[in-house]
């Protein structure tokens, strides 16, 4: 049976699944090439431990990449990081550290992905492998678990559709133009769920680098899979792999692979079926622009240009676009130039690797000269972690691959998608603007739908026994449409990590100079760990709260002198629902309404159902002396007099005055 590059590589990585050629629908058991995790893999770690897992069954089967959070220097963080190392050392499991770059570059430049491989990771742009003619798909961290365990996870192999690629790129046209237009033009869930596999004879202009961008942001699109042919190209840089790890001493794959991958390129049957087939000219694609707050939405860059969209923020950082061309795409635009007034940019390499090549041949120098503020090689700002985020009322253009609301800072902010030229471009300007003259013009719309599987196939599909006729349990619906995970965990709630407690994420809801120190939100704490509430709020919950410090960095706390989160649940209770919102809405005490409204927007009625409890408690905390009297919202019950200080009380001179 003919079959599509996702269902023959499958069936090469196949460990368990039907006597016959795969085809789209299947479940089957996949042993990867590779896994990847990164940060998350302290959480993958508890889930191992928890299906009872002592020992990983094929070590080098596994790469950990630490790249998310690498500019928190917080203990809690970095134990958390010694943890991950410690367990790579004891399992012998290829580790990279913060800083050596984002785990999917890692994986590509490193030699983790080669043609024909089947490569997976615990995190949604994986798909970035599919540029190399891999299949590179996202798996959760309980399936991660399992590669682990047991070196396979189940998969379902998806449909695949074909976007054939015509023509050629104009100049001053990337392939973060190619994607950004996908995704605007074909947004009807086109893609959704399904393999893609680019071909035809616009394939061959495409950069490597601009391939590594498509198959990344396709993620955005939403297909699980993104694969490209193997080229000329791809063999090139898979032979600047080899060279550049030899010269490390390491080996990851040889020179006759290599050769035997240009002699023998992966490649669909001929006459495989395909679900649906989308057609793109090259040629047509001018400078786009995805937003904002979606890439569902584009807009041309000569249009918009015109209405001189002002930004306060802009981005050339992240997996999708900032690699070695990408820099240099930009570099060209601001050489002698400066980043305007009242603008920040913000540079982060993809890898150390690559920054190392952009200093040495003066790239990272040209946009150091202009005004960028260089961060660490990791994800930082695009998702949320660390300094440059979006704060309330700004905007900001960024060559990442993900604008939802609240991903990169506010919900209050808004984001737009664009190439990196573009962002530098807009960066100089102050507004959102291009280094070249285009026309207005969108690509035509050419896409053709088949029906059926192809040959009409069926087939009895054996019961095992044991297995329920009916499977009954409580269903949890949500009706939204196009949901993504920055919707699921917003910015202004609480997360947690593997060990129950709050992570270092910069919820943005709580950053509007709210003092929580002196408005008194926490009184009924230690002295001592009254220091760590010196800062703006940055979100709170059930297990614990985050300050900012008047320095500017993100920090976590969870009160270890207290009972933990029965406490805080506790003081939920009696310092915010005793509050009369209306005339909480002021000065300090603004913060705490609007967590007020969000618990109740989780927990209708909760407010009312522990109001009378918690004012009386309230009223005994500060009688007991473990609050402050003037804390009290108007409309709120009368306190007693406040006992003498000590007690868990915080001392008036260390805690400043509270007023509107």
């Amino acid at each position: 049976m003919a079959q599509t590059i996702v269902e023959k590589i499958a069936q090469a990585y196949l460990a368990e699944g039907p006597k016959r050629a795969l085809r789209a629908g299947d479940f089957v058991s996949i042993r990867p090439f590779h896994v990847m995790t990164h940060d998350n893999t302290s959480a993958v770690m508890s889930k191992f431990k928890a299906i009872g897992a002592k020992k990983i069954c094929q070590p080098k089967q596994l790469v950990f990449a630490l790249d998310h959070d690498i500019q928190n220097q917080d203990e809690v963080n970095l134990k958390k990081y010694r943890s991950i190392e410690a367990f790579a050392k004891e399992h012998g499991v290829d580790f990279y550290p913060a800083g050596a770059g984002i785990g999917h570059q890692i994986m590509v430049e490193r030699g983790y992905v080669v043609p024909g491989s089947f490569v997976v990771a615990s995190d949604s742009h994986s798909n970035m492998y599919g540029a190399l003619g891999a299949i590179g798909t996202p798996i959760v961290r309980t399936d991660a678990a399992a590669v682990w365990a047991t070196s396979e996870f189940w998969w379902q192999i998806p449909r695949s559709i074909q976007v054939v690629l015509e023509g050629k790129l104009r100049q001053g046209v990337s392939g973060k133009d190619v994607i950004i237009t996908l995704c605007g033009l074909f947004n009807h869930d086109e893609a959704l769920n399904a393999a893609i596999e680019f071909m035809g004879p616009g394939v061959a202009s495409l950069s490597m680098d601009a391939r590594f961008s498509i198959s990344n942001m396709s993620t955005e699109w939403g297909p699980l899979v993104a694969w490209f042919p193997v080229d000329k190209l791809t063999i090139e840089y898979l032979r600047g792999v080899h060279r550049r790890l030899q010269e490390q001493g390491i080996e990851r794959f040889a020179l006759k692979s290599i050769d035997g991958w240009a002699a023998n390129p992966p490649h669909p049957d001929p006459d495989a079926f395909y679900a649906a087939r989308i057609t793109l000219d090259l040629g047509e694609i001018t400078p786009h622009i995805s937003g904002p707050d979606t890439v569902q939405v584009m807009q041309s860059l000569a249009a918009i240009e015109k209405k001189k969209v002002a930004i306060q923020k802009a981005y050339l950082i992240s997996c999708a676009n900032s690699r070695l061309e990408d820099l240099e795409a930009a570099a060209w635009v601001m050489c002698g130039k400066r980043v305007a007034p009242g603008v920040k940019l913000y540079l982060g390499a993809a890898s150390a690797w690559v920054q190392q090549e952009a200093e040495r041949l003066g790239i990272w120098q040209t946009l150091l000269a202009a005004g960028a503020n260089p961060l660490p090689p990791g994800c930082g700002p695009c998702i949320g972690l660390g300094v440059g985020l979006l704060e309330k009322g700004e905007v900001g253009i960024s060559a990442t691959n993900r604008n939802f609301k609240g991903r990169m800072g506010s919900r209050d902010a808004q984001c737009y998608l664009a190439s990196p030229e573009v962002v530098a471009a807009s960066a100089v300007a102050g507004y959102i603007a291009g280094p070249h003259l285009f026309a207005d013009v969108v690509p035509a719309r050419r896409f053709k739908e088949f029906s059926g599987n192809g040959k009409g196939y069926s087939e009895k599909v054996e019961i095992l026994p044991g297995f329920p006729e009916h499977v009954t349990g409580r269903l949890v619906f949500l009706p939204q449409d196009n949901l993504n995970t920055d919707a699921i965990y917003g910015k202004d709630e609480l997360l947690v990590d593997d060990e129950g407690k709050p992570q270092h994420l910069p919820w943005e809801d709580w950053r509007e100079g709210d003092d929580l120190h002196t408005s008194g939100w926490m009184r009924a704490t230690s002295p001592a760990g009254a220091a760590a509430f010196e800062g703006q709020v940055q979100w709170s919950g059930e297990l614990g709260f985050g300050v900012r410090s008047p320095e500017g960095g993100q920090s976590a706390h969870r009160d270890d002198a207290t009972t933990g989160s029965r406490q805080l649940r506790d003081t939920l209770e009696r310092h915010l629902l005793t509050a009369d919102l209306p005339a909480a809405k002021r000065g300090p005490r603004g913060a705490i309404a609007r967590m007020v409204e969000k618990v109740e927007r989780f927990a209708p009625g909760a407010g009312k159902k522990h109001k009378a409890k918690a004012d009386a408690e309230y009223v005994a905390a500060v009688a007991a002396g473990n609050s402050d009297r003037d804390e009290l919202a108007a409309g709120g019950p009368t306190p007693p007099a406040a006992g003498p200080e000590g007690h868990g009380a915080v001392s008036p001179s260390t805690t400043g005055t509270s007023g509107d």
